[in-house]
C-alpha cells in the first residue's frame, strides 16, 4: 500500500497507512454475521424444544386420567387430578425409594466433594515425587467403563458383606465419581491465586486452616458445579444399584423403583401414577440446577477468565 501526503502539512510529511474496511466489506461481515446469528439462534431454540417439550408432556401426563392419556395424549389435561401421585406415592412405594435415594446421594456427594477437593488441593498445588502420575491415574479411571468392573465389584462387595446396604452403596458412588471431581477441581485449583495462599502461610495458618478456611471459600463456584453434575450422575445412577441392591426390596432407589414400575405396567397399568413417579424423580434434579444456575455456569467459565 502506498503511503499518502498531508497537503496542510509541511512537504515530505506523510501519513501512518490505515486499513479501514471498505463499505463493501462491512456489508459483506455484516450479512455473514447476521446469518450465522440466525443459525445459532435456530439450533439453540431447537434445541430448547426438544429438552422441554418432553418435559412438558410428562408433566401434563401426571396430572391426566389413563383414558386421557390413550384418547388426547397431546391436550392439556381436563384438570388436575392428584390421584396417580398418591397412588405413585404409597401404593407404587415411590416415597420410599425416593427417601433411599436421597440417603444414599446425600452421602456419597458429602464424601465425594469433600474427598476429592482435598486430593485435588493438594495434587493441583503441592509438587511431590509421583503428583503427575496420581493425577493421571485419577484421569484414567474416567476413560475406564464401569460396566467392566461390576462382576469383580460384585464379588468384593460381597466378600466384606456390603451388599444390600446404604454405606456399601455410598463407598461405591464415591469412587466411582472421584475421578471427575479431582480433574475438574484440580484445573479449577491451579487458577487460585498463590499470594493469599502464602499470605495465610505467613499469618501463621496450617495447611489444613489454610485449605478449609482460604482456598475452599475461593473455590465455591467449582465446587457447585462439580457438586451438580456428580448429582446428577449420582441420583440417576441404574446399574450399580442393580447389581449390588440384589435381595433387599426396602432399600432399592428411585431409578430402580421407576424401573420396576414400569415393568409390572404389563397391558393394564397405572400409566398416570408411572407418569407421576417420572416427575418425582426430575423435580430434585430441575430444583438444583433452578437454584444453582448462575453458580454452575460461573465455575465452568471461572478458568477460562482467570
Amino acid at each position: 500500500m502506498a503511503l499518502t501526503t498531508d497537503p496542510t502539512e509541511g512537504h515530505g510529511t506523510t501519513k501512518a497507512p490505515t486499513d479501514r474496511p471498505t463499505d463493501a466489506s462491512r456489508g459483506r461481515m455484516g450479512s455473514e454475521g447476521t446469518v450465522l446469528n440466525v443459525f445459532s439462534h435456530g439450533v439453540l431454540v431447537l434445541w430448547a424444544l426438544m429438552v422441554t417439550l418432553p418435559l412438558l408432556w410428562a408433566v401434563m401426563s401426571a396430572f391426566k386420567t389413563d383414558k386421557e392419556i390413550f384418547t388426547s395424549p397431546w391436550a392439556l389435561p381436563s384438570g388436575l387430578h392428584f390421584g396417580a401421585w398418591s397412588r405413585a406415592w404409597s401404593q407404587a412405594h415411590m416415597g420410599e425409594y425416593f427417601l433411599n435415594s436421597v440417603v444414599v446421594v446425600a452421602g456419597s456427594l458429602l464424601g465425594t466433594m469433600l474427598l476429592g477437593s482435598m486430593a485435588a488441593y493438594v495434587l493441583a498445588r503441592f509438587d511431590f515425587p509421583g503428583n503427575r502420575f496420581v493425577y493421571f491415574l485419577f484421569v484414567g479411571g474416567m476413560s475406564f467403563p464401569v460396566i467392566l468392573a461390576l462382576v469383580p465389584l460384585f464379588f468384593v462387595m460381597k466378600n466384606m458383606q456390603l451388599l444390600d446396604t446404604y454405606h456399601g452403596l455410598i463407598l461405591v458412588y464415591i469412587a466411582y465419581s472421584l475421578p471427575f471431581t479431582i480433574f475438574f477441581l484440580s484445573g479449577f485449583f491451579r487458577t487460585l491465586p498463590t499470594s493469599v495462599a502464602e499470605a495465610a502461610m505467613i499469618d501463621g495458618a496450617s495447611h489444613t486452616r489454610t485449605f478449609f478456611q482460604v482456598m475452599l471459600p475461593m473455590a465455591k463456584p467449582g465446587l457447585i458445579s462439580v457438586g451438580i453434575f456428580n448429582f446428577l450422575g449420582q441420583w440417576n445412577q441404574y446399574l450399580l444399584p442393580t447389581v449390588l441392591n440384589v435381595g433387599d426390596e426396602d432399600k432399592k432407589l428411585l431409578p430402580q423403583g421407576l424401573v420396576a414400575l414400569a415393568v409390572s405396567q404389563g397391558y393394564k397399568g397405572d400409566w398416570s401414577g408411572l407418569f407421576a413417579g417420572l416427575v418425582m424423580a426430575m423435580l430434585p434434579v430441575l430444583a438444583a440446577y433452578i437454584v444453582f444456575q448462575r453458580q454452575v455456569q460461573a465455575g465452568l467459565t471461572a478458568g477460562a477468565l482467570k
